[in-house]
């Protein structure tokens, strides 16, 4: 282990809690405050119509954030585990091949985008009031997306390399550009929306060079002219690394289209228009966006915290930081809620004047919209812990159950019964039902983390090494479920005299990780395809990988100390440049799969298929996702056989002949 994972095995939770929190965050607070200060100076230099522009403007800026996002935090995830696997050179393309596509991914939305302009404003529900403003303001963002979406995927790369300080200056750097060129194009030159947008878009290529420049200063890798070679494989890759993050933002970008549009047409049958609901409720979300943030940081950072504690089986650490991310959270949710119902009139004139309507309706969306906001002080955070603790599925859930799940469908029905307050009464009809999800879930695991951890069932493979080869050998297997595989290693590894690690492998790596046995059985060689939203960029690698690494330090380790049979843990992959390896792989039809899943694993014949299916189908999603190979190729070993033609022992023995001759 190293220094930083014993400090969060033994050093006090506050102190990490301040360690990790206070970076994630301000990078958080840099990223909402950047919109909201353009809103602010917009707001008293044009008043509210030209915020209501940038609100319509605002969906296309995610949409391509979204994207930018996707490509950053894969790369950055490929980064770290390639460099955990030793893969320098895989390292050094995967993030050549992450620049590349940003490029290309950010000159076609530039063009689509700036062609499509107007079109693309009326999906988000322009009104043609707002439609110059909008326009003015949308071609001029639209020229720095490039710069935007670029800069953002070398963001996550940046922190990735090791240097989250130089990550969060580049980001800072444009955020108070940006603030001190917005009131200088909009007051001094009269530029209006036009020199708000001009001021966006100098801040992004201020980041964009200062992230561009770090290419030559990289710690881990160094890139050459070599490496830009664009490969589709990598490429998908990636994608799928940074899937999650897309989903994220994408899920906001579909809310505020729904939300806009909702607002257009019920708006314009109120007493306030269209204008000032669409206006009002982007700004309400920004400043809600504030407190979300504050939130979204001491949860994203306490997640290494609950992350490793979680492995290494110290659950009332695990407790305790949960309780002090919960306590924060709650804290900052209390104050928040007291200011929205207090003084909504004061927040609201942060962004300028307006009339008596226009006021009147943002004190009524602020204590309406936000009125159960106190919850997500509960709310957010278990989505957050979660993941820490390698429930992918529960927290894909929690992730997208405000939004899409409740908001949304809450929207479209309230507001078709009450019209514009029905929109606005979606907002803690949202809140209440997922803080409700969410409470009910973190109750029923931290009852489980109450429990005293069951002693892990692995026992020792116990071997004799009386070792007949005569070269340094290592032989891989992978196996079907049910086919026998497991016992014909065993029996491989008796009659070579050589060492067995199945079992015994996790004790090992027990020992050296600091990982609890139990956790690394629970949560080894299973990746189903919701294990990618596990996936966040601001806490780096998940559980999933940062456990394949670690297996795959130690198996590069047994391999080079002795010779062995080693099962599954995609072995065969790690070791295909040791030319002393010897890949197997043994599978078997299904009849007799199930005949031994009932014979040796006591399951019932009904559920014994079902099973079958499910371990194969998680071991075959785990091997893809590592190696982007299919687990069932045979051309990825050099020995196939089914263990059916000649039974367990008869295989073992013409496995151990061919290896001898």
């Amino acid at each position: 282990m190293n220094s930083e994972e014993n400090i969060l095995g033994k050093e006090k939770i506050g102190k990490l809690m301040l360690k990790f929190s206070i970076p994630c965050i301000i990078s958080m607070l840099v990223n909402s405050l950047y919109n909201i200060v353009d809103q602010i100076f917009i707001g008293w230099g044009v008043g509210y119509l030209g915020n209501g522009a940038t609100n319509i403007v605002f969906p296309l800026n995610i949409v391509c954030l979204a994207f930018a996002l996707m490509i950053g935090d894969g790369t950055s995830a490929y980064l770290s585990l390639k460099l955990g696997e030793k893969r320098e050179e895989e390292a050094k393309k995967g993030v050549a091949n992450g620049l590349l596509l940003s490029i290309i991914i950010s000159i076609v939305f530039f063009i689509i985008i700036f062609t499509l302009l107007p079109v693309l404003l009326n999906l988000f529900g322009c009104t043609d009031i707002l439609r110059p403003y909008a326009k003015d303001y949308g071609y001029i963002i639209t020229i720095g997306l490039p710069f935007m979406m670029i800069g953002t995927s070398l963001n996550g790369v940046i922190r990735s390399d090791g240097s989250p300080k130089y990550s969060m200056i580049s980001m800072v750097s444009g955020a108070v550009l940006n603030t001190i060129l917005d009131p200088i194009f909009i007051f001094v030159f009269g530029l209006g929306v036009k020199g708000a947008a001009t001021a966006t878009l100098i801040s992004q290529v201020l980041s964009f060079i200062l992230n561009v420049l770090y290419l030559k200063r990289f710690k881990s890798i160094k890139l050459t002219k070599k490496d830009f070679k664009l490969n589709l494989k990598t490429c998908l890759k990636l994608v799928s690394l940074g899937i999650s993050s897309f989903i994220t933002e994408m899920s906001f970008v579909l809310l505020m289209a729904v939300e806009n549009n909702l607002l257009k047409k019920y708006g314009a049958r109120s007493k306030y228009g269209a204008e000032i609901p669409i206006t009002v409720l982007g700004i309400v979300m920004k400043i809600s966006q504030i407190l979300n943030s504050i939130i979204l940081g001491v949860a994203v950072g306490s997640q290494p915290i609950i992350g490793y504690n979680y492995g290494a089986g110290k659950n009332d650490r695990v407790k305790e930081t949960l309780k002090r991310v919960l306590g924060i959270s709650t804290i900052v949710s209390v104050i928040a809620f007291i200011l929205f119902q207090l003084i909504p009139d004061k927040l609201i004139a942060i962004f300028g004047s307006g009339d008596s309507k226009y006021i009147e309706f943002a004190c009524l969306a602020f204590r309406t919209y936000l009125m159960l906001c106190i919850f997500n002080g509960i709310q957010i955070p278990s989505g957050i812990f979660f993941q820490a603790i390698g429930k992918s599925v529960i927290s894909a859930i929690l992730s997208i159950s405000r939004q899409i799940a409740i908001l949304i469908p809450a929207m479209i029905i309230l507001g078709k019964r009450l019209g514009i307050i029905g929109i606005l009464a979606a907002g803690p009809v949202a809140d209440g039902l997922a803080f409700v999800l969410a409470a009910t879930l973190i109750i029923i695991q931290v009852r489980k983390l109450g429990k005293t951890a069951s002693k892990s069932q692995a026992l020792v493979d116990d071997t004799s090494t009386d070792n007949v080869l005569k070269e340094h050998t290592v032989i891989t297997i992978s196996r079907e479920y049910g086919s026998g595989g497991r016992y014909i290693a065993r029996l491989i590894a008796d009659k070579l005299g050589i060492k067995f690690y199945d079992k015994d492998f996790i004790t090992r790596l027990a020992k050296e990780t600091g990982l609890s046995e139990s956790y690394i059985e629970e949560n080894e060689q299973k990746r189903s395809v919701l294990t990618n939203f596990e996936q966040d960029g601001n806490a780096g690698l998940s559980n999933s990988d940062e456990l394949f690494i670690q297996e795959s330090n130690l198996i590069r380790k047994i391999a080079s100390e002795q010779s062995c049979v080693i099962v599954g843990r995609c072995a065969d992959y790690i070791l295909k440049d040791n030319k002393n390896t010897i890949k197997v792989f043994i599978y078997s039809d299904e009849a007799n799969k199930i005949e031994r899943a009932v014979k040796f694993y006591g399951l019932e014949k009904e559920k014994a298929k079902k099973e079958i299916n499910k371990i194969d189908k998680l071991r075959s999603n785990h091997y893809k996702y590592y190696t982007s190979r299919e687990w069932k190729n045979y051309s990825n070993y050099d020995i196939c056989i089914n263990s059916d033609t000649y039974g367990v022992e008869k295989a073992a023995q013409i496995i151990c002949n061919i290896i001898t001759k």
